[in-house]
């Protein structure tokens, strides 16, 4: 198969920048659209359900829709949903938001970076929402962030941790904060596992607004239970184990074939 020329390969890519330039419009303004809609419903109802289920049910499927992705959900069943529960996730795009609001069948909080709350439209739709923001940089106002998550998950949310610390460069998963946990841990709520893949080839990480249509997977691992026999469990040692089950949800062991069921 001949390889494409310089030629096709330069109106290929202004194709794409032209494609990606009214992706970026049509996000910013169904993004305002939405926080305005939510925040004007908020403010009549004083009630943060219908708003975070706006952002379930219209914002984030028309991010994705626009993008171009095909959102899969696995494990849904391993989760009782009338319970609350802390997520935790890997992170690869920003897309990843939309992802995990779309999956997630109840209203669901995100714990973000500080800078997160000075972005117009966005940072105050997450703080009439109840999000948590931590600046990694003060010691002390990190520990303001536990005590603010601990309340926020005792309260009855259901709050989504990205405890990598950042978003991954590579597709690698870089392993798991134990800091992350603690909220969970002091609220006596289980930590769900959730692996997503495919949004970092969606929406890569660096570089500007370059989408690519392409499936997305967004997997439920078995909650992982914050004490034992013994009392609470470390919260270190809950991280590596929800590290560890996110890992295996990202590459699934094969059944053999015993076992695997008839086509």
């Amino acid at each position: 198969m001949p390889t494409p020329s310089a030629v096709e390969r330069d109106w290929t890519s202004l194709v794409w920048s032209v494609l990606n330039a009214v992706q970026l419009a049509f996000t910013l303004a169904w993004t305002a659209g939405w926080i305005c809609l939510a925040l004007l419903v908020y403010a009549l109802l004083r009630d943060r359900h219908w708003p975070l289920r706006m952002a379930s049910r219209c914002w984030a499927p028309g991010l994705l829709f626009g993008a171009g992705a095909r959102l899969r959900v696995e494990g849904l069943e391993r989760v009782d949903w009338t319970r609350n529960h802390v997520f935790v996730a890997n992170h690869a795009s920003v897309i990843d938001i939309c992802a995990l609001f779309r999956a997630v069948s109840v209203p669901l909080r995100f714990l973000h970076k500080q800078e997160m709350a000075r972005v117009p439209f966005v940072g105050g739709y997450a703080k009439a929402m109840g999000m948590v923001f931590i600046d990694r940089s003060n010691r002390r106002a990190a520990l303001g962030f536990l005590r603010q998550s601990t309340e926020v998950v005792r309260g009855g949310a259901n709050l989504c941790i990205f405890p990598e610390g950042t978003r991954s460069r590579t597709g690698a998963v870089a392993p798991f904060k134990g800091g992350a946990f603690q909220a969970a841990i002091d609220a006596g709520v289980d930590v769900v596992p959730v692996a997503l893949e495919g949004t970092g080839a969606v929406l890569p990480p660096d570089g500007l607004f370059r989408v690519r249509p392409g499936a997305i997977r967004v997997c439920f691992g078995a909650p992982l239970a914050v004490s034992g026999p013994q009392g609470p469990v470390d919260r270190q040692e809950l991280a590596t184990r929800a590290y560890h089950a996110v890992l295996d949800l990202l590459n699934p062991v094969p059944l053999p074939k015993e076992r695997r069921p008839a086509a």
